[in-house]
């Protein structure tokens, strides 16, 4: 969907991104003239309270903040879930999204699909949005644009490896899930999404996907991002097991702010957007 058009007086020169979840989401204010973040905030809710619907809590996200009350030139949503997959052009029909689906995901007639196109690199990625929420987006904003962030961590990923031969993991650690993204020559050799409970869990993924591509663990490079440090137990113990970690290089992510390299890797989805 696109924005309105403003006239250059009515124009505030910010865009406004959210990356909304059912538990909470993360704002930044895009300064379009100076090129850098200006405004950055993250809202976890209370799902213990089950009295209010996750609509409640953005009204009362919304009523309390000031960012959130302005006017943009551009909203932009990001919908972070797992109901996504990606799917090559030369398998990719628009008119069978949900069908795409239905392996990874238990999907109903109901469901609405739609898709980002990946173009650079030859595929699309294939999800359910959030409707309520968009629904209650457009009561708050108008139109606006939205895409998958799986769509803005894969393609990134890709655009930042552009001199890497080997094959490579990376693992984008939340505090309840994760993504194993292997990349080879600009190609995504495999993208998943996992939940998860225990330093375990994770490790168990990471060598099954291991052993399915042939990745030996005294050699392949894996590199975490996402909410992780070399001090957190799942990075020490994978580190145990996966000889090559290290953490994703925020350096060359950092033009545009001033926050820590933990805070541009936790928030490497919204702030790469």
């Amino acid at each position: 969907m696109q924005q309105n058009q403003r006239t250059i007086t009515e124009k505030t020169y910010h865009k406004l991104t959210l990356k909304i979840g059912l538990t909470g989401f993360s704002y930044r204010v895009w300064d379009t003239l100076q090129k850098n973040i200006v405004a950055f905030q993250e809202i976890h809710f209370d799902r213990n309270d089950k009295t209010k619907k996750v609509e409640d809590w953005y009204e009362h996200a919304f009523f309390n903040s000031t960012d959130l009350r302005k006017s943009y030139d551009e909203v932009q949503v990001i919908h972070d879930n797992n109901l996504n997959t990606f799917v090559p052009n030369a398998l990719f029909d628009e008119a069978y999204l949900g069908s795409y689906l239905q392996y990874n995901t238990k999907v109903f007639e109901t469901d609405f699909f739609t898709h980002d196109s990946l173009e650079a690199y030859g595929m699309h990625n294939v999800y359910i949005p959030y409707v309520h929420l968009n629904n209650f987006l457009v009561d708050k904003f108008g139109q606006f644009d939205y895409q998958h962030a799986a769509s803005i961590l894969v393609r990134r990923l890709l655009d930042l490896s552009k001199n890497a031969t080997e094959k490579k993991m990376f693992v984008h650690l939340a505090a309840t899930h994760f993504e194993i993204i292997v990349l080879q020559n600009q190609h995504v050799l495999l993208y998943n999404s996992f939940d998860y409970k225990t330093p375990e869990d994770l490790l168990y993924y990471v060598l099954f996907t291991a052993e399915q591509l042939q990745l030996n663990p005294e050699q392949f490079p894996l590199e975490f991002l996402g909410n992780i440090s070399t001090e957190y137990p799942v990075f020490q113990l994978v580190y145990a097991y996966v000889r090559n970690v290290n953490l994703f290089d925020m350096s060359h992510c950092k033009t545009n702010n001033n926050y820590s390299n933990a805070l541009n890797s936790e928030h490497f989805i919204l702030f790469q957007s």
